[in-house]
């Protein structure tokens, strides 16, 4: 079986300590393979509950609010992290998180997602879950998650 090319890796972040080893990852690959890296983030909807006790104009405030931050803390992000070291592309959407991570995968269409994760285990995981469990059951692209030590 032939080795697959890989041209495009879609590197999902949330900018914490713990998907710096993830970045370090997508990097690495991306330059082995003269690839393209789509680094995505997603903001995370808010509850449905907590949103029908805000006004609509005081929430659609709030989510432009919300997004114009994650937009400045993608530029300090790959400005710190990725300067002229690969070609890169951004974006910053809001959703769930596995869901359009996949979107954007199967719309690039990205040949790998790197994902970094927190490790959680026992009453934590059960109650938080993780994006990058859900992503590796999902996903049809293959999925590198890397643990952080943090």
């Amino acid at each position: 079986m032939p080795v697959k090319t890989i041209r495009k890796i879609l590197y999902a972040t949330d900018y914490s300590e713990s998907s710096v080893p993830a970045c370090d990852y997508a990097l690495t690959l991306a330059g082995l393979a003269g690839a393209e890296v789509h680094v995505l983030h997603v903001i995370g909807e808010f509850a449905d509950q907590r949103k029908s006790q805000i006004q609509p104009e005081a929430m659609a405030l709030l989510e432009r609010e919300v997004e114009l931050q994650a937009v400045k803390e993608m530029k300090d992000f790959c400005r710190d992290k990725f300067d002229e070291k690969v070609r890169f592309q951004t974006e910053v959407v809001m959703g769930i998180p596995f869901q359009e991570i996949l979107k954007r995968a199967e719309s690039l269409p990205a040949d790998l997602i790197v994902i970094g994760t927190h490790g959680r285990t026992g009453l934590e995981h059960v109650l938080v879950g993780s994006t990058a469990e859900r992503l590796v059951r999902r996903s049809t692209i293959p999925v590198l998650t890397v643990r952080s030590e943090v």
